[in-house]
């Protein structure tokens, strides 16, 4: 089982920019790729980047190519997703997700553990 933690969520002014953390408990992350979904209200929930667990291949939904970063530091157990240049139409939750092996995916359903979100929020 693998607990994950996102936190760095808030409100933002169209334009700005948030950083988005997900931390694992107990195992490491160094196992697992590592994926990126927000949900936003009476919408499914969505893809949005994914990184697989080296860290050396990325994947990212093309409404926000070039705005977002993926990234993650296996020794301090924590993946990152740097959001810039914000739309109101990014406001979502945004969820962190792990599937054990190395190869990310952007499948909702491709994940084993999830964690329980953190609200972004971009007011134009």
């Amino acid at each position: 089982q693998v607990q994950l933690v996102e936190s760095g969520g808030g409100l933002v002014q169209a334009g700005g920019s948030l950083r988005l953390s997900c931390a694992a408990s107990e195992r490491s992350l160094s196992n697992y790729a590592m994926g990126w979904f927000r949900q936003a209200p009476g919408k499914e929930r969505e893809f949005v980047a994914a990184i697989s667990r080296s860290g050396g291949i990325t994947y990212y939904a093309g409404s926000v190519k070039g705005r977002f970063t993926v990234s993650r530091d296996n020794a301090k157990n924590t993946v990152y997703l740097q959001m810039n240049n914000l739309k109101p139409e990014d406001t979502a939750v945004y969820y962190c997700a792990a599937r054990a092996g190395n190869l990310a995916s952007i499948v909702v359903n491709a994940y084993d553990y999830w964690g329980q979100g953190t609200q972004v929020t971009v007011s134009s």
